[in-house]
């Protein structure tokens, strides 16, 4: 019996129209009825994230940042939170002004970017997050920041793992959630070990917990996980990795492994 599912939210929960279709939504319902623990896994901010948790119904804490913050929607209470090293963020932010790539920042659960472009427009609204400029990047430096991201061409980012591990070191993570997108955390911040963070807090075994994502940030998730699923959707990586595939997000692949593992197991 599984008391714990963690569902990433972008190609996993919600459809390529960035919706919970109504299907996934009941499912999701009759799970916490069930009384599984449903909970978001995903890279967005909290404050994005939140969003869509609440409309949803959830009431639980829910993983963001990657994994950096875990953070209970109820009253908003840090569970568990990982900031990017200082010293790994002033080489970041050298590295890529250096270099002229466009690199984001979260402090305070807000977004901050040296200039506008189009890069940044794009990510704003893929989101539905509010971005603020600062040009003078030393200012940013000092502050606490969970999550950095530089959005680029995929093969060229590709390149850009390895360099960026040789300099910022074994302090960082460094994932990618989605093709064009590169982002750093803390090396504890991944969803993997939040998720084990989770399970502890919820008095359950990791082997009692399922995890869905698409991506290869969900790796460390689905590994950990007692049942790790991959969307249909996901990708060629993730799937071999995983212990089951679903439908895609559009066909409401969420619902398929409620049903599957959690609700034909209750009745």
């Amino acid at each position: 019996m599984y008391k714990l599912i963690a569902i990433d939210i972008d190609d996993t929960l919600i459809n390529d129209d960035k919706e919970v279709t109504p299907a996934t939504q009941q499912a999701l319902e009759q799970a916490v009825a069930a009384g599984v623990v449903v909970t978001l896994a995903t890279g967005r901010a909290y404050a994005s994230a939140q969003a869509i948790a609440r409309q949803t119904g959830l009431n639980v804490p829910i993983i963001t940042y990657q994994g950096a913050l875990v953070k209970n929607l109820l009253d908003e209470n840090v569970l568990y939170e990982r900031y990017v090293p200082q010293d790994a963020v002033r080489k970041l932010f050298e590295y890529c002004v250096e270099h002229n790539l466009h690199l984001q920042t979260y402090i305070d659960d807000k977004l901050y970017a040296r200039e506008e472009n189009q890069k940044l427009i794009d990510y704003s609204a893929l989101n539905n997050t509010r971005y603020y400029i600062e040009p003078d990047w030393e200012k940013l430096v000092p502050e606490k920041t969970p999550k950095m991201l530089i959005i680029d061409d995929p093969d060229f980012l590709d390149e850009l793992a390895p360099i960026l591990r040789e300099l910022l070191g074994d302090t960082v993570h460094i994932t990618k959630s989605k093709p064009y997108f590169l982002e750093i955390m803390h090396h504890e911040g991944t969803k993997g070990l939040a998720l084990e963070f989770l399970a502890g807090h919820f008095g359950c075994d990791l082997s009692e917990t399922i995890a869905v994502g698409d991506s290869w940030n969900d790796h460390e998730m689905l590994e950990a996980a007692g049942l790790g699923v991959a969307m249909d959707n996901a990708i060629p990586a993730l799937k071999e990795i995983a212990d089951f595939i679903t439908l895609s997000n559009n066909e409401d692949g969420v619902k398929h492994v409620i049903e599957k593992f959690i609700l034909q197991t209750a009745n």
